[in-house]
């Protein structure tokens, strides 16, 4: 199972499994224990978890203690860095530009 950060998307290939509670992503140091990278999370369903006898977590991208936390290796859905990197890019290019000329009245 080839695993990657629910937040960046970096691959967590050296990190060994199971995943600690206190385990954060080598790249972005986000927390790795979380709902959002269990393949019990569904966001649409109400308490976003398929396991009936989970706990509810409030907070699905903070570290947690469920015991019925199994990584998934589609956690990744792009965005979050992937979109803020390209908005910071298009953001440089303009501030980079050379202003436009004044019109003279």
């Amino acid at each position: 199972m080839t695993l990657q950060c629910w937040k960046c998307g970096a691959s967590l290939a050296g990190l060994l499994l199971p995943l600690a509670r206190g385990e954060t992503c080598p790249s972005c140091r986000s927390a790795l224990h979380v709902c959002r990278m269990c393949r019990h999370f569904d966001a649409h369903r109400p308490g976003q978890c398929r396991e009936p006898s989970a706990r509810r977590v409030a907070d699905k991208t903070h570290a947690n203690d469920c015991g019925a936390f199994v990584p998934r290796p589609e956690a990744y859905k792009g965005g979050g860095a992937a979109i803020a990197q390209a908005s910071r890019s298009a953001l440089d290019a303009v501030l980079a530009a050379p202003p436009l000329p004044r019109i003279k009245k």
